[in-house]
């Protein structure tokens, strides 16, 4: 029934249950397809706006790519310096020089697992290439720290062994009597090895250690008279004789030019000298294979 406003004639109007099941099948294919234009239009919205936001992201990222290889550039440069220092340093630490090829570290190589999957782009490239620089220049610096590493070991082994070389002359004087394999004694005018040199020196001269070690005895000995026997390690020791006074004690440490002594002429001494001895391995060599005998005056 259709009752118009106001005093008009009402109607009515006859519809079949076919015609209203069309017309409800019709009403929610509209609605559907009115439903399914709106996802769309949302999920293209969506998409475009995420697609920009990516853009966005990709120009970014290949600035910061960009200047990762301007950075890695850069760090290559530093590394190169660093590599020709050691050289310098491992030809003073008395080391062979680093393989160059090792040096490489094994760089280059197949691509990482990661960057040969899925599509290659240019960002994926520039990745890949600051991805494969970096590994191989961490593995560089590792060499590289190894490396001076086994310098500093080596320069602290010689630095330890230069200490304990007698390196210079205990006292200041002349030599009046050299190494020697057989000599006449001057007290016992006897033949028998001289196994040190002698050095004239004023009674009370300083008597200075020639090398960093160990006071291992210091005292009164038969011949020598007061004498100071010092271990340097590396298995070489010294022998002061005919002191007048020692200055030093069994067991104290002592370092090179640090007085231990005074020239005297104790034991079998016919005037005030040095008697120095240099024993490497318990075999007596010449000091003067050691010494710079600067002011000592040979007659």
């Amino acid at each position: 029934m259709v009752v118009p406003e106001g005093t008009g004639a009402s109607r009515a109007i006859q519809v079949s249950q076919s015609v209203l099941r069309l017309g409800a099948i019709g009403l929610g294919l509209f609605v559907l397809l009115a439903l399914v234009l709106g996802y769309a239009t949302v999920s293209r919205s969506v998409d475009l706006s995420r697609a920009e936001r990516l853009e966005r992201e990709n120009q970014q990222l290949a600035t910061t790519l960009g200047q990762l290889n301007a950075r890695i550039s850069t760090l290559s440069d530093t590394l190169g310096a660093i590599t020709r220092r050691d050289a310098r340093i491992r030809l003073l630490a008395n080391l062979e020089p680093t393989d160059p090829q090792v040096l490489q570290a094994g760089i280059g190589g197949p691509a990482p697992a990661a960057a040969t999957t899925g599509p290659r782009t240019e960002l994926t490239r520039q990745a890949t290439e600051v991805s494969v620089d970096l590994n191989a220049m961490i593995r560089r610096a590792n060499l590289l720290a190894f490396s001076f590493d086994e310098a500093a070991d080596s320069l602290a082994s010689h630095r330890d062994r230069l200490a304990a070389l007698p390196s210079i002359l205990p006292t200041q004087g002349w030599l009046t009597s050299a190494f020697s394999s057989m000599r006449e004694h001057p007290v016992l005018h006897v033949a028998r090895a001289h196994e040190g040199i002698d050095v004239v020196a004023p009674m009370g001269a300083p008597i200075e250690a020639p090398a960093a070690g160990k006071v291992i005895s210091a005292g009164w000995e038969t011949g020598y008279g007061y004498s100071v026997s010092i271990d340097h390690g590396y298995g070489i020791t010294t022998r002061f004789a005919h002191a007048s006074k020692l200055l030093v004690r069994r067991g104290e440490k002592v370092e090179r030019g640090q007085r231990i002594a005074l020239v005297g002429n104790t034991g079998l001494a016919t005037g005030p000298h040095l008697h120095y001895e240099v024993h490497v391995r318990g075999q007596a060599v010449n000091p003067l294979n050691y010494v710079l005998p600067a002011g000592v005056v040979t007659d």
